[in-house]
């Protein structure tokens, strides 16, 4: 571990479950389930996990059963093959449907809230929700589309794009999707690998009080994606768009009219028949295109919204997020537990920053989910939601995408709620989950996640592969779980999924965190290990330079990379930090000081900048996460050829041959 100028204090508790909700916990109901039923005896929950992770088969088996897994066959078996890493099988005799499970509630209550920035424009009953996908499920068949053909959308997050999602999966067809505002090739680099049969999007959408069109770029992504039949146009900016640029299109409505309500046949498939194909971020190469099954993502998401966020039928589910992120593959999977989910298409700050706590407020929210960032930009903005609205309903709230560093802990109590469950979660796009979980149960400690998930044999480990408490290390998985990913589209011979996550600890999935495991069991995550800072030969997290840096209030964001020193001969690699100032602010020699003295302070004098570089911003992807990588390439004079995944990528030609990184 890197020196400390001073003893860091126990992190504080700041919330506790009170006994009447440890006693109504769904995760309480389930393990007294599991104690009679296995005649076992935990002392807690770090008993409980040890018990899913040494017991998969009886664990997986028993939460398929809690959880009312719909199938029209479970089997006998479990786990074949389960000492193999990739390799295990899950469930090999079963056969299910993922939209049939998700659409399991068939009453009045709602099934999607839609909200965009001029507040709520409409409501989905379960019953509604039923109709429309029998329709479109028959208009796909009519298509000719059948189970393991691909279909793509590039769509806003709205309710048409849960809908429809929930057709294609109900046969079996395999659903992608990408948002609006990617770029032609952006999308041809996903879409073009996958040859979807179908082309779902709308004539364009709405951010931060602009319209933007999309059916200019549907044309030509119409005509570069030679597999599809058919151009599916939502009508959202206007009751009838002009479809005339794009071949093969019709607008929905048309494409739905000829088919009526009906029952959905839902094709009963395997346990691993590909459901979902999402991509990576693509920045430092082409997005690798990752497959998930159908029972796999089923069970996850329901261990999930049960079981760690203690979500129950008519509660209302709510996580800010675009069609592009793994977080909407997980929000509309909420409809699984019964909940209503919420959507919303625009810009987080839209009114001042207050229209996502109008939404909680007058839609009761129980669970509201968000970024790191969003929680950081509403505390620069000193907003307080406690004091401009009733967030009696909400009960949970969840962050991810990056670390949720300690202040922002402190601000949500303060300023947000003082009596809500903070779980900062982590996982992702490949595994369809998280591996750092929320506990309904369990306390919350300032700057830590709460817990391992249920099923994950997580740990940490050093150099040579040996689990280590208390120290930092890689977040690994040592045992198969049921949402890993069957693996890369047309990766044949699986040499790309076995390079991305089994190549540095044989049969142990390395998943790419820098990462320490407490004493407790809760879990701190230091940024990702392909950037961690390597001065002098100690190993240093990004997270824990930012945590320090971003609560400095003329600091709005930064980024700091390992530049290859001396860049004549390198022998060694030098921390460089840069930052993004409040409006008309400089980095003056008193500004640069407090850094550097913020940092040893805080941190230790080995993350300690040797330059600190002003810059007008810095890249991220669209979903808001900072693209160290790419800076770290630009800044070496290296490529970065995939810019399309880029909210702003005009900002990397900032950090081109800077004057102040010769010396």
């Amino acid at each position: 571990m890197a020196d400390r100028s001073e003893p860091e204090a126990a992190p504080r508790k700041l919330w506790q479950p009170s006994e009447h909700a440890i006693e109504e916990a769904q995760l309480t109901q389930f393990a007294r389930q599991v104690v009679r039923k296995r005649r076992l005896d935990f002392a807690g929950y770090p008993d409980f996990h040890r018990w899913s992770v040494e017991q998969p088969e009886e664990f997986w088996s028993d939460a398929w059963d809690f959880c009312g897994v719909i199938a029209s066959r479970k089997g006998a078996t479990v786990l074949v093959d389960g000492h193999k890493m990739p390799g295990a099988r899950w469930f090999p005799e079963a056969r299910l449907n993922l939209a049939e499970n998700l659409m399991r509630r068939g009453d009045r209550g709602d099934a999607l809230v839609f909200w965009d920035e001029s507040g709520p424009r409409r409501r989905v009953s379960y019953a509604e929700l039923y109709s429309e996908v029998s329709r479109a499920a028959q208009a796909l068949a009519a298509l000719g589309l059948r189970a393991g053909d691909r279909v793509a959308a590039f769509i806003p997050n709205i309710p048409e794009a849960a809908m429809l999602a929930l057709a294609a999966l109900s046969q079996g067809i395999v659903w992608s999707s990408c948002s609006p505002d990617f770029g032609v090739e952006g999308v041809l680099e996903r879409f073009g690998q996958i040859e979807p049969k179908a082309l779902f999007c709308a004539d364009g959408y709405r951010y931060n009080g602009e319209e933007h069109d999309s059916l200019a770029r549907v044309a030509e992504l119409a005509e570069r994606l030679p597999s599809v039949r058919k151009v599916i146009v939502v009508p959202y900016l206007e009751s009838k768009p002009d479809i005339s640029g794009p071949a093969k299109a019709v607008l929905l409505d048309e494409w739905l009219r000829r088919h009526t309500p009906g029952d959905i046949a839902f094709a009963q498939l395997p346990f691993d028949h590909p459901v979902f194909i999402l991509f990576t971020s693509g920045t430092t190469g082409k997005p690798k295109c990752i497959v998930h099954g159908a029972g796999g993502t089923l069970l996850q998401v329901l261990k999930m919204f049960k079981l760690h966020f203690d979500l129950r039928p008519g509660e209302r589910f709510f996580y800010y997020c675009t069609t592009n992120w793994v977080v909407w593959n997980l929000l509309f999977a909420a409809l699984g537990a019964e909940a209503s989910v919420l959507l919303y298409d625009g810009s987080p700050f839209a009114k001042n920053g207050r229209i996502l706590f109008d939404y909680a407020e007058r839609e009761r929210i129980t669970h509201f989910g968000t970024s790191a960032k969003f929680i950081d930009a509403l505390s620069k903005r000193a907003l307080r939601p406690c004091d401009t609205h009733d967030l009696g309903a909400l009960r949970m709230l969840i962050s991810t995408g990056s670390p949720l560093a300690p202040e922002s802990y402190d601000y949500v109590y303060d300023a947000v709620k003082s009596d809500v469950c903070l779980a900062s979660i982590s996982g992702g796009t490949d595994i369809m989950g998280a591996f750092a979980e929320a506990n309904p149960v369990l306390p919350v400690y300032r700057g830590e996640m709460q817990c391992r998930s249920l099923g994950m044999a997580v740990q940490v480990f050093d150099e040579a592969g040996n689990p280590i408490v208390g120290e930092k290390g890689e977040l690994v998985c040592t045992r198969p779980f049921p949402s890993m990913p069957l693996g890369f589209w047309n990766d044949r011979g699986g040499e790309r999924y076995q390079a991305a996550y089994f190549s540095r600890y044989p049969n142990v999935w390395t998943h790419g965190d820098w990462c320490e495991l407490t004493e407790r069991g809760t879990l701190l995550v230091y940024g990702r290990s392909d950037a961690t800072l390597n001065p002098g030969g100690v190993r240093i997290g990004t997270a824990e330079i930012y945590r320090v840096v971003e609560r400095i209030d003329e600091v709005e964001e930064a980024v700091a990379i390992g530049q290859l020193w001396p860049p004549e001969q390198p022998t060694d690699t030098r921390v460089v930090l840069f930052v993004k100032l409040r409006d008309k602010l400089k980095l003056e020699d008193h500004l640069e000081e407090r850094i550097r003295f913020e940092i040893r302070r805080h941190a230790s004098p080995r993350h300690v900048p040797a330059r600190i570089v002003q810059v007008s911003d810095i890249p991220r992807t669209k979903n808001g996460k900072v693209v160290e990588l790419a800076v770290r390439a630009v800044v070496h004079g290296m490529p970065v050829t995939n810019t399309e995944a880029l909210a702003n990528p005009e900002a990397l030609e900032l950090f081109r041959d800077l004057q102040e990184l010769q010396n």
